[in-house]
């Protein structure tokens, strides 16, 4: 399938793997690769800035295909090497990076000066406008039923991408419940180039999570995530567990009263403790809605073969058949 998203990143198939804390490591980014699409290695998971080079060294052992890095630029206090970050992604000859986060313009230059394509996640038509603006050259629109953070607005991909459609001149990709198909082929009617899949790539063979995760997601279904952290707006969709209930009734006893030191226990650094080591009730983990359309754990390439085979299928037989072609 040839869209202008493939043809940006020099890619089979119009899917993108997002960057996701303490799953994006060169395993599951080779195995995306290497099945047609673009992987993913999380940038920060990777504690300093050697460590991402020599994760991409990693990676760059297990395939020979495109792949990229994601950087989230976060509002702290104590900022992580950005700069030491970048040089790395630099230095190991990476052509692609999704950016998050913070307005990334301050490093635009350098980027794009190292010939890399750098695709910005926007969870708002202004904020890929944005990133348009900044000279982006494609943005991931990240629709309210996205794992993570899905901003403030609430806009549900049915209307944010056809918006997003309206409003941009540069290609985008659907973000946020994207699981197979019948995603893809939506994806592109409401007018994007291709989809970023999150959660869905976590219930996969190669994802190197623990399989307690793999295992809840399959078991969860559309109705069990919750959002957090609204009252600091810095809402996240989580996976209900005894962890996010206690947040969310620490959230309703302080009200407007809440700071980030009342719910730290239940989410700073519970990454590791979930994803290696299995403790689903360690504390809140981002996972999509779409976890109600996962309901196995495939190999990577299985899930994007099969991916494209089904939205071949409904182009070419359901789609076509009903305008009679």
């Amino acid at each position: 399938m040839k869209t202008k998203i493939t043809e940006m990143f020099g890619i089979q198939h119009p899917i993108i793997q997002g960057g996701m804390h303490f799953v994006g490591f060169a395993e599951l980014a080779a195995a995306v690769s290497n099945a047609g699409g673009l992987g993913l290695i999380t940038g920060l998971t990777q504690r300093t800035p050697e460590l991402l080079a020599n994760e991409i060294r990693r990676c760059r052992e297990m395939t020979d295909k495109p792949f990229g890095v994601n950087l989230t630029f976060l509002p702290t206090v104590s900022s992580p090497d950005y700069p030491g970050y970048i040089k790395a992604i630099i230095d190991s000859g990476v052509k692609a990076v999704e950016t998050a986060g913070n307005n990334p313009q301050k490093w635009m230059p350098m980027l794009h000066e190292a010939g890399i394509k750098v695709i910005h996640k926007c969870t708002s038509v202004r904020h890929a406008l944005k990133a348009e603006a900044i000279g982006c050259d494609a943005v991931s629109v990240d629709g309210f039923e996205c794992g993570g953070h899905p901003g403030e607005d609430d806009v549900p991909n049915f209307i944010l991408l056809p918006r997003a459609a309206e409003s941009l001149k540069i290609p985008f990709v659907a973000s946020g419940g994207m699981a197979d198909g019948r995603s893809l082929v939506a994806a592109l009617a409401l007018g994007a180039e291709g989809m970023n899949m999150g959660t869905r790539f976590i219930a996969t063979k190669e994802a190197p999570v623990h399989e307690n995760v793999k295992l809840a997601i399959v078991a969860a279904s559309e109705l069990d995530t919750r959002l957090v952290m609204r009252p600091l707006r810095n809402t996240e969709r989580v996976l209900r567990n005894a962890a996010v209930d206690r947040l969310l009734a620490k959230e309703q006893t302080l009200g407007a009263n809440l700071k980030f030191e009342d719910i730290i226990e239940e989410v700073a650094g519970v990454y590791p403790r979930i994803m290696q080591q299995g403790d689903m009730e360690a504390g809140a983990w981002s996972c999509g809605m779409v976890a109600g359309l996962i309901h196995d754990i495939p190999s990577v390439k299985e899930l994007i073969d099969r991916i494209m085979l089904e939205a071949d299928g409904i182009i070419r037989q359901r789609l076509a058949g009903m305008a009679g072609v």
